[in-house]
């Protein structure tokens, strides 16, 4: 399922507004956003679970993650 994870963050970084909603979530209540980011991936049939999220996002080289990820580390 891990290529879910990928697919799940190409879809949530190519809508801003969904991408913006869930940053902010992670910063007021991180597991929620976690939480929040596996039920978008099964309501769009790519499911995963938050250690292939966790996974995912520590292999990726976007600057823009990688800030989110250390505001957002308390949770994940």
């Amino acid at each position: 399922m891990s290529g879910n994870a990928a697919e799940l963050y190409k879809l949530i970084n190519a809508d801003p507004g969904k991408k913006q909603d869930l940053f902010r979530q992670a910063l007021q209540n991180p597991k929620g956003a976690m939480d929040a980011i596996c039920e978008l991936g099964n309501k769009m049939n790519l499911p995963v679970t938050s250690k292939e999220v966790k996974e995912y996002l520590s292999s990726i080289e976007d600057l823009d993650t990688k800030q989110w990820l250390m505001k957002a580390r308390g949770g994940l």
